[in-house]
Formats: C-alpha cells, structure tokens, sequence
C-alpha cells in the first residue's frame, strides 16, 4: 500500500474516532443527568464489553492472547481514568468548554512520542500544534468562568488520554486492535460493575436507548482509534483531536442550547485549519 495512502487512512480513523467520542461525551451528558454520572460510567464499558465479546467470540481464544499483558492492563486504568474525570467534568461544566480543556491532549502525545517513541518531532508539527493550542485557547479564553474546579478534570483526563494513545500506539505495533479492544472494555466493565450497585437509579426506555447509544459510539470509536494508532504516528495525528471541539461545540450548541460566539467560531476555524496542514503535509507534500 502506497505510503501516502496508509497516511490518509490513519487520519480519516483517527477523526472518525474523534467524532464518534463526541457523540458518545454528548449522549453521557444527557444520560448522565437523568440517571447519574457512575451509572453512565458503567453503560459505557458494559456495553462496549458485551458488543465486543459477540463481535470476537468466533475466535475468542486468539484474542485473548496478548504479548503484552501489563502494558495492557496500563492502558485499561489510563482509559478509564481519562473516562471518569472527562464524564465527572462534562456533568459540572459546559461540553464545549470541556473538549477545549481536553483538547490539550494532542501537546501531551506529541511530546510523549518524541520522548518515549521515538517519533519526528519537527518544525511543522511543532508549528501546527502550536497554531491548534491557540485556537483553544480563544474557546477556553483564560480568566472566563470555565476556569472552575471541574475544569480540572478534563486536564486530568487529557493527561491520562494521552498515556492511554502514546501506550496503545506501542502495543498496537504487535497486537491484534481486537485484543486492545477487548481487554479496555473488560477491564472498566469489571471495575464499574463492582462499584455501580452504590449508585443505582431506576430505569426507563429512553435510559436504555441512550446507554445502548453510548456503547456503540464507545467501541466503534475506541476500534478507529486503535486501528488510526496502528497505521499512523502518534504524534502526526494528534493534532486531529482536536475536531473534537468543533464536534462537541456542534452538540452543545443543537442539544444544549450552549450558542457559540464568534471567538469560539475563530478557534474552531484555527483548530480545524491545523489539521488539514498536517493532514496535506502527511499525505500529498512526502508523497512517494
């Protein structure tokens, strides 16, 4: 496969990957305030667990085996971690302001590749990160309201999303992405399950639609982020995540009535922007 081609395919996952987080953190919101944040927390991996189990089951056993059995279970707490704090902050603050904060992750894995991967670390991508940190900044705009104590836990969980990327990107160059898939979602499962009978809240129809909603959006945008890291450099597609904002800026201004101004439209425009260079960089300038 063509080298430009591969390019292109780990960029397109990785925003579809992104998109599909959006829509699972936009559907968390409303799920979350009808029946609580922990109950939402565990749909989430119960229903990717169970989704992904049908999906493998024909051939279980092959994916169940691992090279890389503690590096697996790190990634697991890393995501979960991420998950939590990132769930617990959009219950408390507004869901753009939220993806703004999130969106510094991308810095974080950038650096991380260079340091732990051994991945480029140029100009360009320096540059392009640099230009999709200020358009954050002029969504988050410093001194605003967003700065509460709960916007401390979507840094909290960029932090731990970018150890959950920079890990998976290294166990993705061995393992089967089913593999990675399973053991995350077993993982949360398992630790939520033991925790949720504390936080319990009847259900009704719409409260099953949403978590069913939840759990497809989950694994399929966990599945394009681990075949994205399988095909492509961390650090080339960091800068990707950060459509996350223009995605979550969409939800919360149709759902939750959360209108965006014209500095957010700009930081929005500059963070999409960024990601088209690297993307046009990655694929058409070193093409073959």
């Amino acid at each position: 496969m063509p080298k430009f081609t591969i390019k292109t395919t780990a960029i397109l996952l990785m925003i579809a990957a992104i998109f599909m987080f959006s829509s699972m953190d936009a559907l968390a919101k409303l799920l979350a305030g009808r029946i609580g944040t922990m109950p939402t927390l565990w749909a989430r991996y119960l229903g990717q667990a169970l989704v992904v189990f049908i999906l493998v089951l024909p051939r279980l056993r092959p994916v169940l085996r691992t090279r890389y059995p503690r590096l697996q279970l790190a990634r697991s707490v890393y995501l979960m971690c991420a998950t939590i704090f990132f769930f617990f902050g959009i219950s408390n603050i507004g869901l753009a302001e939220a993806a703004a904060i999130m969106s510094t992750n991308p810095l974080f894995i950038t650096l991380g590749a260079a340091v732990f991967l051994g991945e480029r670390f140029g100009i360009r991508r320096a540059m392009a990160i640099l230009a999709a940190c200020i358009g954050a900044f002029l969504v988050i705009r410093p001194g605003a309201a967003v700065f509460t104590p709960y916007s401390l836990l979507p840094l909290g969980a960029a932090i731990c999303y970018s150890a959950y990327a920079l890990t998976t990107r290294f166990v993705g160059r061995d393992e089967d992405a089913w593999t990675s898939l399973f053991y995350t979602a077993l993982f949360g499962a398992v630790v939520l399950s033991a925790a949720v009978p504390f936080f319990w809240h009847p259900l009704n129809g719409t409260d099953l639609a949403l978590m069913f909603a939840i759990a497809i959006c989950g694994t399929l945008g966990q599945l394009a982020l681990i075949r994205a890291l399988m095909a492509g450099e961390a650090g080339m597609l960091a800068p990707f995540a950060y459509f996350g904002l223009v995605f979550s800026s969409f939800y919360g201004a149709t759902i939750f009535g959360d209108l965006p101004d014209w500095l957010t439209i700009l930081g929005a425009a500059t963070i999409a922007g960024a990601g088209i260079y690297v993307w046009y960089r990655e694929t058409f300038v070193k093409a073959p």
